[in-house]
């Protein structure tokens, strides 16, 4: 499929209706069907046929899109299933003994023991929304890929902001060692 051509539609479609190119669009619709008589019927009265180009490429769009949506999907479906093997079981874990927390934990400022706690509350969101897919996905139940998009885009991006507060609360040095560090590299 031409995600470029896709993308013109789009744009067309998105146009101001007073301001549309009409003939582009039917030029456009037998690009799409291959329909030669419809196009010559098309312009040779495009000025009474403005809703019947619009309707046609909607259609053609809404198609288009749909086959994109479900590949976008299949695809955030993979990236999903990594994440619930890295992190899912964690998330089962997180209610009963904390792990990950800093032996230096109660001295660390406030806004990077929020980090650890966050998480603990994004573990448990993502292990709720990976349930919510799970109930989707019955073998036997259709599921149009529109229902369970919103669901994996939240699990991504959860699992990005676990990554950033992780990264934070482990990467956090206290002033005083940083004050530390620069005395023994001075006296190098």
């Amino acid at each position: 499929m031409d995600h470029n051509f896709t993308q013109k539609i789009k744009e067309w479609l998105e146009t101001p209706a007073e301001e549309r190119d009409y003939k582009a669009g039917a030029l456009y619709l037998l690009k799409l069907s291959g329909n030669r008589i419809m196009y010559k019927n098309l312009i040779g009265q495009i000025d009474r046929q403005h809703q019947f180009v619009e309707y046609q490429l909607q259609k053609y769009y809404n198609f288009r899109v749909a086959a994109l949506t479900h590949a976008e999907v299949t695809q955030m479906e993979a990236e999903v299933e990594k994440i619930v093997e890295e992190h899912i079981p964690l998330a089962a874990k997180a209610d009963s003994e904390p792990k990950g927390r800093r032996a230096d934990h109660d001295t660390l400022p406030d806004d990077i023991k929020a980090k650890y706690v966050e998480n603990l509350s994004l573990l448990q969101r993502m292990r709720e929304l990976h349930m919510k897919l799970r109930s989707l996905s019955l073998e036997n139940a259709t599921c149009p890929d529109s229902e369970r998009y919103p669901f994996l885009k939240e699990l991504i991006s959860l699992d990005k902001k676990l990554h950033a507060n992780w990264e934070a609360y482990d990467r956090y040095v206290p002033a005083a060692e940083k004050v530390a560090t620069r005395k023994k590299s001075a006296k190098k």
